[in-house]
């Protein structure tokens, strides 16, 4: 008996050795490293807005919190292994001429064809590098197109950076930030969760992304769930549901920082991906309701709508209204679900369904717009939503020091006031 459990055990070992090896536990891509504020914060066009910490200020200042509103962009798409051509068009998924945001959250899945030799862990960071090239192409030059007068108030602080990029077998994510935003970006780290071949290689799974945006901290959790129709497809993917909200897992900080640890108890959150949740209808049934575009009675039906009403998986979650044809399987670079035409060859058949989804956990989350959008070259097509996130945001005072030191001390405490009077109008008074 104990010979078996250690066959059975043995390459389970073995794919999560390779998978910690090929993905690494903490290291993602960013145009600068965690460390960098200070460097940044040299670059002209740049204004440190922080007060600063040390042992003679913090006697000087006080701090009293305020919200502020930034408009977030999440995109997901299954892009079925295809890797873009030079000059490929991101606006469809960006929507930079119609809505600018101040950060961009882009989760892709199937970056990679899953084959043998992508799932255990060869090296596909060119694939990944492509997608983030097209990205800063296409965020820098909605910037470089805007309005000159803008331009010349703060060129710098408008160009668009990545601040984390992870890519795990098929599964990437990248977030970016107007440059503005950088110096008020604290604690970047990821988290990987393989839920595919025994339970634990990448191909199917998750990537977690966490950041700190001012006093706010914010978690995006791209996953590929489990596929298939069947009964017992729908059980595996809410048993990887579980899986990746109980294993992602982040640094906690320091003693004087106790940073969020578990997916949930960051307070900002969204999930997304090819979450491969299916309509629990008869396919010919299926069909027809999307071909007559009543979309009230599939939701009704929606595995996934259901799990957040009735469910425990998804307890406390939300999705906007989905306004939208079913988002899968399409005949690629055609406007054709599968099986409405013979295409290939003894294809399986497999009924639309609204696989690709965004959705978000608790409070401080404004959903304004969640849409699909329309490129053609995989057999799925994207969705995007747009959110309103409220932040939470220090202000300082020094009505300490103007109450308890009078001019002729102004002498003594100057070293310790490191912002000139005229930046005055950000302090809350």
């Amino acid at each position: 008996m104990l010979g078996s459990y250690k066959e059975v055990m043995w390459p389970r070992l073995v794919a999560n050795k390779i998978l910690r090896k090929s993905v690494g536990s903490n290291n993602f891509v960013a145009d600068f490293p965690p460390d960098a504020d200070e460097q940044l914060l040299e670059t002209p066009g740049l204004v440190d807005e922080r007060p600063p910490f040390d042992s003679k200020s913090i006697f000087v200042n006080q701090h009293k919190t305020t919200n502020l509103n930034y408009k977030v962009l999440v995109s997901t798409w299954n892009v079925g292994g295809i890797v873009p051509e030079d000059g490929f068009d991101m606006e469809d998924l960006l929507e930079t001429h119609k809505t600018p945001c101040d950060i961009y959250v882009l989760g892709f899945q199937e970056v990679v064809p899953l084959r043998a030799s992508n799932v255990l862990g060869s090296d596909n960071n060119k694939v990944s590098a492509k997608w983030n090239s097209l990205i800063r192409e296409t965020l820098n030059k909605s910037v470089a197109t805007s309005d000159d007068r803008d331009k010349r108030i703060n060129a710098v602080s408008q160009d668009f950076k990545c601040i984390i990029s992870k890519q795990m077998v098929g599964i990437l994510i990248t977030v970016w930030v107007q440059g503005g935003l950088r110096p008020y970006i604290r604690d970047p780290s990821v988290s990987c969760v393989g839920c595919g071949v025994m339970g634990c290689l990448g191909n199917k799974g998750s990537v977690s992304v966490r950041f700190r945006l001012h006093e706010t901290s914010f978690c995006f959790v791209c996953s590929h769930l489990a596929s298939g129709g069947r009964d017992r497809d729908g059980r595996q993917r809410n048993s990887d549901v579980i899986e990746i909200l109980s294993r992602s897992t982040f640094p906690r900080g320091t003693y004087l920082e106790d940073l969020p640890k578990k997916i949930l108890d960051h307070d900002r959150v969204i999930f997304l991906g090819d979450l491969n949740y299916r309509i629990s209808l008869p396919e010919e049934k299926t069909r027809l309701l999307v071909e007559r575009k009543e979309w009230k009675t599939l939701l009704e039906n929606d595995q996934l709508s259901m799990e957040i009403m009735n469910g425990q998986n998804f307890r406390g979650w939300q999705e906007g209204n989905v306004t939208f044809a079913p988002t899968y399987k399409y005949i690629p670079n055609s406007d054709l679900y599968y099986g409405c035409i013979a295409y290939k060859k003894d294809e399986k058949k497999r009924a639309p369904a609204w696989c690709d989804r965004i959705i978000w956990y608790g409070n401080g989350l404004k959903q304004h717009e969640y849409t699909r959008g329309e490129v053609k070259i995989s057999d799925h097509r994207p969705v995007k939503a747009i959110f309103t996130a409220e932040v939470k945001v220090l202000r300082y005072s020094n009505k300490i020091r103007d109450l308890f030191f009078s001019e002729r001390f102004e002498d003594r405490i100057d070293g310790y006031d490191q912002i000139d009077s005229k930046d005055y109008s950000w302090i809350s008074t």
